[in-house]
């Protein structure tokens, strides 16, 4: 018994082997942002301080979007209901880091969002620790 033969099917129209470049101001999948366009977003920004912002930095929104908002500044100050981190609204907004703290650093300035610092695990007192002293008052 020999096992059945497979055909070789072959395309009607054979595909481009080498795609045509993006046409200019458009970008591909996968390329990014351009940078002109980053340019746009950040502007130019006032003394050219930014504020001291680490990945792990908590942003939490103070008050709603103004309606002058730019659209990037008004989606971070919707993402910013809850407390977020700058790498997660990075990551959300698809923006590089530094742009995002750029946009931070100005709505900081305008009293609109805060920034807190994380919560370290070892600043948490000891679970037992809480424990001896709930017991010993408890005691008395």
């Amino acid at each position: 018994m020999t096992p059945p033969q497979r055909r070789r099917r072959f395309p009607k129209e054979a595909p481009e082997k080498n795609p045509p470049p993006p046409a200019e101001g458009q970008g591909g999948k996968g390329q990014g942002v351009e940078p002109e366009r980053l340019y746009v977003v950040t502007g130019q920004v006032e003394g050219g301080d930014r504020a001291e912002l680490d990945l792990v930095t908590l942003i939490v929104a103070d008050a709603d979007v103004p309606p002058t908002a730019q659209p990037e500044q008004s989606a971070l100050l919707r993402l910013c209901r809850a407390p977020m981190s700058v790498a997660e609204l990075s990551a959300y907004l698809n923006l590089p880091f530094s742009v995002v703290t750029v946009l931070l650093t100005e709505l900081l300035t305008a009293e609109l969002v805060q920034a807190r610092a994380p919560i370290v695990r070892a600043e948490l007192p000891d679970r037992s620790l809480l424990e001896a002293v709930m017991h010993g008052l408890q005691k008395l």
